[in-house]
């Protein structure tokens, strides 16, 4: 089995230089790392893992706690999340937290607290002050994406002012008679992101002095959940809504299917608005209220990047970074048809 030193000899440097040349720790010229390279490829030398971390304390992993992994939304953030790590020479460890608190507990006390990670993202996941005061006891960076959280940074939307910016591109075309589609109030996730954008649609309606009645419904954050929704809310041209502001794109995609079945014309008879900017809004011609989920999946990697090289004992850095939302019209909005004619 070849070894370091077999490397060292080589490439003609010490033990210890080819040792902090593979494990990238420490510096090394340029030439001389491009060197040891050379010389373990030539002998088909791999550099372990786990003999550095027992050197250095640290393991070169990042656990992300997140509670999907099949949603369009966390899956474009893990990509960037991943996608950045790797460019930094960490690896992913994956942990999905069910509402089950016994699995939640024993991630916390078994995975993450016991040097398996080197810091900690969690997405779309409130931590409580006791998950966060264990992690910070053992020297552990953590970072939150998706809202904000007492006493580690964090990287958010404003769910309140996407609602809110979505409906009043929809008041500003002439529509009065818009129903939300959004998530059950009941079944909030984590952060009140449905209580959030129930506010920022029923700010806008106040912001202009309509009415805040029977112009909500509670459907799945899913394209079938909006077709299903469609299909109610558009069935009776008597009561038809003018236009429906989607929680998600996802919903607003079911809904543009649910009207071409029912022979809605979108945007002539119905406008369509949603939240995301999903892959698809662009084939459904959906106006939406944009957010980049795989570029904050990257820029949550670089608050933790920061962390890491923070020097033992220095301060932690409190950071609340908001994104920004972009409105993005397509071709699913327009202003309201004109009413019929008095006989």
């Amino acid at each position: 089995m070849s070894a370091l030193s077999d490397v060292a000899r080589i490439a003609g440097v010490s033990k210890a230089t080819a040792s902090r040349a593979l494990s990238g720790i420490g510096y090394i010229a340029t030439p001389t790392r491009q060197k040891v390279e050379r010389a373990a490829a030539a002998i088909g030398y791999v550099a372990s893992a786990n003999a550095a971390s027992l050197v250095t304390g640290q393991t070169r992993n990042v656990g992300v706690v997140i509670p999907f992994i099949n949603r369009w939304f966390f899956a474009e953030v893990l990509e960037g999340i991943e996608s950045s790590l790797i460019g930094a020479g960490y690896d992913l460890t994956l942990y999905r937290l069910s509402t089950d608190p016994d699995q939640r507990r024993r991630v916390f006390d078994y995975f993450l607290v016991r040097k398996r990670v080197d810091a900690v993202i969690a997405v779309g996941i409130e931590l409580a002050p006791t998950e966060i005061s264990q992690l910070r006891s053992l020297g552990k960076p953590i970072v939150g994406l998706g809202g904000p959280t007492e006493g580690i940074s964090t990287l958010s939307i404003d769910d309140v002012e996407a609602a809110r910016l979505a409906t009043a591109h929809l008041i500003s075309l002439g529509h009065r008679r818009i129903v939300h589609l959004g998530g059950d109030q009941f079944e909030q996730m984590d952060f009140r992101v449905h209580a959030q954008r129930l506010e920022g649609f029923r700010r806008a309606l106040a912001e202009v002095g309509i009415p805040d009645g029977d112009n909500f419904r509670a459907v799945p954050f899913t394209v079938p959940g909006g077709y299903a929704a469609g299909l109610q809310v558009l069935a009776d041209p008597r009561i038809r809504p003018t236009a429906i502001m989607a929680g998600c794109d996802e919903i607003a995609i079911g809904v543009i299917v649910a009207a071409r079945e029912l022979g809605v014309e979108v945007p002539h008879q119905l406008s369509v608005i949603g939240i995301d900017d999903h892959d698809l809004a662009g084939m459904f011609g959906l106006t939406t209220v944009r957010q980049v989920p795989c570029e904050q999946g990257r820029h949550t990697v670089e608050l933790v990047m920061k962390e890491l090289a923070r020097p033992q004992g220095e301060p932690t850095e409190i950071e609340r970074v908001r994104v920004p939302l972009e409105l993005v019209a397509r071709r699913s909005t327009t202003a309201p048809p004109a009413p019929p004619a008095s006989a």
